[in-house]
C-alpha cells in the first residue's frame, strides 16, 4: 500500500466540509453562556442546556471549522472506555463509584445512537461492539485477564465476551489471530457527520455558532476574541488538546497526535474474507495502540500512536502528517489483512488528543469564577464527550442527577512538568511502548518496558 498519492486531509472532511462557513462574531454579544469550541464536547454541553432550559441564549465560538479538532477526526470509536480503565478507576474512588461510572458511560453509547436518530442525523451509528483481537500467546493471556477481571466486577456475557479463534476470526480474519474479547457497549459511527449534524440540530434550538473566531483571552466573566467581545456569567472551555494553546494553560493539558489512514472502498468479496459484518470497530494487545473501523461505504479505516510529543505542546497543521508513521500504519495494516496489498490509501492525516498529567478525565463547574471545563480524553472521547457535555449542562443548571455525582466531576488536574521534562518524559513513555512490542514479539513474554511506560502515563496495572 502506497501513502504517496492519498490526500493530507481527514476522510470525514468529505461529506461535511463545505464552501460556504459560518457566519464570525463581528460584534460584541451579551448572553447567558458561552462555549469555547465547536466539538463533541461543546455541542452536546449546548444540546443539553437548551433541553434543560430553553430560554437560555447560547453562543459557541470556534477558531476554524464546526468539528475541526478531535471529534472530527478520530477513529469513530463510540465506545465506553475509560482511559486509565476500570480497575484504575476502582482503585482511585471505590467499586460502587467506579461502577456507577461504568454504566453511564455505557448508557452514553446508546443515547448518542438514540438522540441522532430522533434529530435527524445520520452519522452512520452501528452498535457493533468493539473487539480486541490476540495474536500471540501472550496476547491471550492479556485477554483472559481482561475478562476474568470484568467478571470479578459484575460484568457477564452481555457486557464483555471471551472468544476463542473460531469466534474472533469469525468476526475478524486478521492474521495470527487465536481468540480475542468483544465488548459490547461500542458503535462505530462518522465522527464528523455526527458532530455537522449536532451542529445543525443546536442552531436549531437557537444557538449561535461563530466559525473563525479566535479566542484571545479569557478575563473573568467574557471571552475576548479576534472580532468582539462576548460577556457571559458562565464561560465553558471545550477545547481538549487545543486547550494547551490558550494563555496560562501549556502545562495543564499536553496534545498528544494519533494518526490515521483510510482505504479506497473495498470489493464485497473482500469484505467477506476480512469481517466486520457488523462493523465491529478493532484493535488488538498490543502497547503501542492501534484501532479501526470498516466504514458505512465499505472502507477501512485505520489509525495508532506513534507521532511524537512536540516541543512546548505545539500545535501544527504540518504535523497532522508524518511519512514514518503513515507508513507504519500502512504497513501494520498489511501485515494484519494481506489481502490488501495493491490496494489504494486515499486519505492520511492526524490530530491532536488531550491528556493531563494524571491521565484521567474531568468534568468541572467553578460557580465562584464562572467558569466551567471538560476534557482529557485520551482518546476515548466520541462518547465520553457525550456525557461530559451532558454533566456539564447539569451542573451548570443546578440539575442534582446520577451524571452530577460521578468521580471525575471536579477532578482537579496536577500540572505537566516545564520543558524539558515535558518532552524527554513523554517521548520516553512512546519509545518504551514500541520497545516492548519489539520485546514481546520476539521473546512471547510480557515486557517491564510496558510497565515502565504505565507508570508514566499514572496507571497502577495493565487493566480494562
Amino acid at each position: 500500500m502506497d501513502i504517496a498519492g492519498s490526500l493530507p486531509s481527514p476522510y470525514w472532511w468529505d461529506d461535511v466540509i463545505t464552501d460556504t462557513p459560518r457566519a464570525e462574531l463581528t460584534t460584541d454579544v451579551d448572553v447567558d453562556v458561552v462555549i469555547v469550541g465547536a466539538g463533541f464536547t461543546g455541542l452536546w454541553c449546548a444540546y443539553y442546556l437548551k433541553q434543560l432550559d430553553p430560554h437560555l441564549s447560547i453562543s459557541v465560538v470556534e477558531k476554524r471549522h464546526v468539528g475541526f479538532g478531535a471529534s472530527g477526526r478520530n477513529g469513530g470509536w463510540c465506545h465506553a472506555e475509560y482511559p486509565l480503565g476500570y480497575s484504575q478507576l476502582i482503585d482511585d474512588h471505590g467499586r460502587d463509584a467506579a461502577m456507577g461510572h461504568m454504566r453511564a458511560l455505557f448508557a452514553s453509547v446508546d443515547d448518542v445512537g438514540r438522540i441522532a436518530a430522533r434529530e435527524g442525523i445520520e452519522c452512520d451509528y452501528s452498535k457493533g461492539g468493539v473487539l480486541a483481537v490476540a495474536r500471540s500467546e501472550l496476547q491471550g493471556s492479556y485477554a483472559r485477564e481482561e475478562v476474568a477481571e470484568a467478571t470479578a466486577y459484575g460484568l457477564g456475557p452481555k457486557d464483555i465476551k471471551l472468544l476463542n479463534a473460531t469466534e474472533a476470526k469469525a468476526m475478524l480474519n486478521a492474521t495470527d489471530v487465536i481468540g480475542g474479547v468483544w465488548h459490547a457497549h461500542g458503535a462505530a459511527i462518522h465522527p464528523a457527520k455526527l458532530a455537522h449534524g449536532l451542529a445543525e440540530v443546536v442552531e436549531g434550538l437557537g444557538v449561535t455558532i461563530y466559525e473563525n473566531t479566535e479566542v484571545l483571552e479569557m478575563p473573568p466573566g467574557s471571552v475576548r476574541t479576534s472580532h468582539g467581545t462576548i460577556t457571559s456569567p458562565m464561560v465553558v472551555l471545550a477545547t481538549e488538546g487545543y486547550s494547551s494553546q490558550l494563555p496560562g494553560r501549556a502545562r495543564w493539558i499536553v496534545p498528544l497526535y494519533s494518526l490515521m489512514i483510510a482505504t479506497e472502498p473495498l470489493p464485497v468479496d473482500v469484505w467477506e474474507e476480512i469481517g466486520l459484518a457488523n462493523r465491529q470497530t478493532f484493535s488488538d494487545y498490543r502497547n503501542l495502540i492501534i484501532y479501526g473501523q470498516r466504514t458505512a461505504d465499505g472502507r477501512l479505516a485505520f489509525g495508532g500512536r506513534g507521532a511524537p510529543y512536540h516541543w512546548g505542546s505545539s500545535i501544527d497543521d504540518a504535523f497532522d502528517v508524518n511519512d514514518g508513521v503513515h507508513e507504519e500504519l500502512a504497513r501494520v495494516l498489511v501485515e494484519l489483512f494481506p489481502q490488501l496489498t495493491g490496494r489504494t490509501i486515499t486519505h492520511r492525516w492526524g490530530g491532536p488528543l488531550g491528556v493531563p498529567r494524571d491521565w484521567r478525565p474531568s468534568v468541572t463547574v467553578d460557580r465562584a469564577q464562572g467558569s466551567a471545563w471538560a476534557g482529557g480524553y485520551v482518546g476515548d472521547g466520541v462518547n465520553t464527550a457525550h456525557i461530559a457535555g451532558q454533566t456539564l449542562a447539569e451542573l451548570i443548571t443546578g440539575h442534582d442527577t446520577e451524571r452530577t455525582q460521578l468521580p471525575w466531576v471536579n477532578h482537579s488536574w496536577p500540572k505537566w512538568e516545564p520543558e524539558p521534562f515535558r518532552w524527554f518524559g513523554i517521548n520516553a513513555g512512546l519509545a518504551l511502548a514500541k520497545a516492548a512490542d519489539r520485546t514481546e514479539q520476539r521473546t512471547g513474554k510480557h515486557s517491564r518496558k510496558a510497565d515502565l511506560g504505565l507508570w508514566l502515563r499514572g496507571r497502577s496495572r495493565r487493566s480494562l
